[in-house]
């Protein structure tokens, strides 16, 4: 037995040994001491590398001692190269100094937030995203986010996803790709299948919690997304990530990028395909997308194209799973069958949509103290969806009816498409100074033109009359003007106090002409002028924490919806928000275990949104899955989110989020229809009730733990509280609570020295196996005679135990 004992011991020593010695320190920029985000530190001999955290901060564990040279690179700033003997742990502290214009700054400065801000945010890094990127869309990659709950049509997070962030759905958050709009301008939504693995090619993602700052495209009413594709590397690199998972899900993607060549020009691409077969029932996708970038990098001058676009087919899966079928039958999708009017579900129900994006910017720097950038971008959008109905009127597709041997036929089984194309251009720009003394400001703003063409064809018909091949039954354009401009002034009073002020003047201009799908003429004309002030006030307790507060005002427009789904006589009115924020940040080092250095970090915030005529879900949808909304007078969200973590170098990790709220509408009335006539309704009121889709706590855990080198453990469990599927806040119409657990486990190792490192990855999601639902919505019927309310509720239930596997290889 001693001689068993002997042995491990013998076996463990080395790897005790090394855990002894700790290479960490803080990379900054030499003028301003402000922290370098993802720069990238690596040692050598032994080819270790890490990339800084949010704070700049970079931890090398279990390096056996010797002598080393820690070689140090951030696009824009000169390399450097120190020689460092190890015999213990030790820190080191590297300031760099610029040598060119840096494009992440001159990309998103001008709409990120920042700790002089006073406003709510959360920065997710490159490497974060890269753990949890097996092919999922890019709301599950984002799911450690105070706030955030996802949900997936499908069931497995391929294919149509979106989140809600603070109870607002994704019409309701501002999402920019490197500073331009990309949320649709007239359903405000922003649809993740149309790019998928973009997170591939993405440095990092900003979430800012409430209004947060100003920035370009629709008002946020929950929360925005600021996403920054990937900066040009000093080296040049090639990846490639195939991944295979339950439900026969793929993925599969080739990466590149030439570095810097001759220090100033540089190309990155990316090719990626994922398909699944989806959870739910025929809930198939099969989406395509690309990433392109070249860009001069000068001392004084930036000029970058970056040219990104999907291809996505998708069997619906929209319609939900009826409450009664959820024990017997969960994966059930009525989508081809016309609501179980077809037999055998019809093999082309599909939503079939391809979307390029491109853009160019250019950025130039007067003085250290003075830059300007400004961006041309065109999006194309073209698609449509393919529906079978059975026994449908001609007069609803505006086809005559047709006699056959003394018979007339006014009806037939039909193979529709709804088509949508469109075109989305303009320009943005932000002059920046950036005082060595106390005043810091910019000016910025866009122009943002969008015309788009909705129109159906009836393409097959099995008693076609009169009609012909392609049949155009309706038709509709919309053109929409979107313009604003902004002024940021950041005033550093004393070396503790600082102070925040945002005005932003923003007008709309948006007409609709012609026909509808149900026939209606839905021509409309609305304009819009939105003034949008925010302040805030900052101070720093130490270096290391600080406090913060905000007030800031919102204005939104309705969505397309909100006018052609609502008769004419009841407009939508715009939305106001005011939005109070209040928080205290920690990001404080306390110590070291065996020379490993302790970090703690901690967000803690207050939040108060006061709305005046909120568009609210009525727990209703149309025909094609967009949910009907209605204004409220006056309605709230209030509650406190807090983050927390604690972090032992890159030897283990443990991080906490919760968000507790209270959602309400106060004095909401309830309007049913009886038999569906308007004029004969049954009015319920409530004195307040809480908003739909609302949860009122939830919660995130992730531990990450390394405990040799390469080899990563993650385990995060998630807890979202009831919901509600409309205004009423009932029982009998909810999605109940749930609690899900996801683990990873990485193992990054170097075979060959001609190959930087290989990764493969394991995720297994829903590891307790629970079935759940984290969708869904509610319509209600009253017929004549004896009132009795039918509620009707249809849910998307998630995926239960499922693994992703993946291999990476880097080069």
């Amino acid at each position: 037995m001693k001689k068993v004992l002997a042995l491990l011991a013998g076996c463990l020593l080395p790897w005790l040994s090394m855990a002894q010695i700790t290479l960490s320190g803080r990379i900054t920029d030499a003028a301003t001491q402000s922290p370098l985000i993802s720069s990238t530190v690596s040692v050598s001999p032994g080819n270790r590398a890490t990339a800084t955290d949010a704070a700049g901060r970079y931890t090398l564990p279990n390096l056996p001692a010797g002598e080393y040279t820690v070689q140090v690179s951030y696009l824009g700033y000169a390399p450097v190269k120190q020689t460092v003997q190890l015999q213990s742990s030790q820190t080191l502290d590297l300031a760099l100094t610029r040598t060119s214009v840096a494009s992440k700054e001159v990309l998103v400065t001008a709409t990120r937030a920042n700790e002089k801000t006073g406003t709510t945010y959360s920065n997710v890094s490159k490497q974060e995203l890269e753990d949890r990127n097996f092919g999922q869309d890019l709301p599950y990659l984002l799911e450690n986010t105070p706030s955030l709950v996802t949900n997936s049509d499908a069931g497995a997070g391929v294919g149509y996803t979106s989140m809600r962030i603070r109870g607002s759905d994704i019409t309701r958050i501002n999402v920019t790709v490197n500073g331009i709009p990309v949320n649709d301008a007239e359903s405000h939504g922003v649809f993740f299948v149309n790019m998928p693995d973009f997170a591939s090619s993405l440095q990092d993602v900003q979430v800012q919690r409430g209004v947060g700052t100003s920035s370009n495209g629709p008002g946020a009413f929950g929360a925005s997304l600021n996403l920054q594709t990937q900066d040009a590397r000093p080296e040049a690199y090639a990846r490639t990530d195939n991944a295979y998972g339950s439900y026969n899900t793929w993925k599969n993607n080739v990466q590149f990028g030439t570095g810097l060549l001759g220090g100033k020009f540089a190309v990155d691409g990316r090719l990626s395909r994922v398909s699944s077969d989806g959870y739910i029932d025929r809930a198939t996708s099969d989406l395509k997308s690309f990433y392109l970038s070249g860009g001069y990098y000068g001392t004084k001058d930036l000029l970058k194209v970056v040219i990104f676009g999907g291809k996505e087919v998708t069997y619906q899966a929209w319609n939900g799973v009826p409450q009664d079928m959820l024990e017997t039958n969960r994966t059930f999708n009525s989508a081809g069958t016309d609501y179980g009017k077809r037999k055998d579900p019809y093999d082309n129900e599909v939503d079939d949509y391809a979307q390029n994006h491109y853009q160019l910017h250019y950025a130039h720097e007067f003085s250290p103290e003075l830059s300007l950038n400004a961006a041309l971008h065109y999006t194309k959008g073209q698609g449509f969806y393919e529906q079978y109905k059975v026994n449908a009127r001609f007069s609803g597709y505006g086809i005559a009816p047709v006699a056959i041997g003394g018979t007339t036929i006014s009806r037939s089984d039909l193979v529709r498409r709804k088509w949508l194309d469109n075109d989305f251009y303009g320009t943005t720009y932000s002059l920046q100074y950036n005082g060595k003394g106390k005043l810091s400001g910019i000016l910025g703003g866009g122009w943002n033109r969008y015309a788009g063409d909705h129109f159906g064809e009836v393409i097959w018909a099995r008693y076609a009359s009169s009609s012909e091949i392609r049949h155009r039954y309706y038709d509709n354009s919309a053109e929409k003007t979107d313009f604003n401009v902004f002024a940021k002034l950041m005033l550093q009073a004393t070396e503790q106090l600082g102070f925040f002020g945002d005005a932003q003047i923003r007008t709309i201009d948006y007409t609709v002409n012609g026909m509808d799908d149900d026939l209606r003429d839905v021509t409309t004309k609305a304009s819009y002028s939105f003034f949008n002030p925010k302040a805030g006030v900052t101070f720093g307790i130490t270096p290391q924490q600080n406090l913060y507060a905000s007030v800031a005002v919102s204005h939104r427009e309705p969505t397309r919806s909100d006018f052609t789904d609502r008769p004419s006589t009841d407009r939508a009115k715009p939305e106001r928000l005011l939005d109070y924020e209040a928080g205290y940040r920690l990001n404080q080092p306390v110590g070291n275990l065996n020379g490993t250095p302790l970090l703690l970090t901690a967000d803690l915030t207050y939040f108060y949104m006061d709305y005046k005529d909120q568009l609210v879900l009525t727990g209703k949808i149309n025909d094609v899955g967009t949910a009907l909304r209605t204004n409220i007078d006056k309605s709230y969200r209030t509650g406190v989110e807090l983050s927390a973590g604690l972090g032992l170098g890159q030897i283990a990790k443990f991080t906490s989020n919760l968000a507790l709220s209270r959602n309400r509408i106060q004095n909401f009335t309830e309007v049913l229809a009886i038999d569906y006539n308007p004029e004969d309704v049954v009015v319920n009121e409530y004195e307040e009730t809480t908003i739909a889709y609302s949860p009122s706590l939830v919660t995130s855990n992730q531990l990450e733990v390394q405990p040799l080198t390469g080899l990563r453990f993650q385990f995060q469990y998630k807890t979202v509280s009831e919901q509600f599927l409309d205004n009423t806040a009932s029982q009998e119409r909810r999605i109940a609570p749930y609690g899900v657990g996801d683990a990873r486990v990485f193992y990054r190792f170097q075979p060959v020295a001609w190959m930087k490192e290989v990764e493969v990855g394991f995720l297994l999601n829903n590891v307790f196996n629970k079935r759940y639902e984290a969708n869904g919505y509610t319509f209600t019927e009253l017929y004549s005679g004896d009132n009795t309310r039918y509620d009707y509720n249809y849910y998307f239930p998630q995926a239960p135990r499922n693994f992703l596997a993946q291999v990476s290889l880097r080069f």
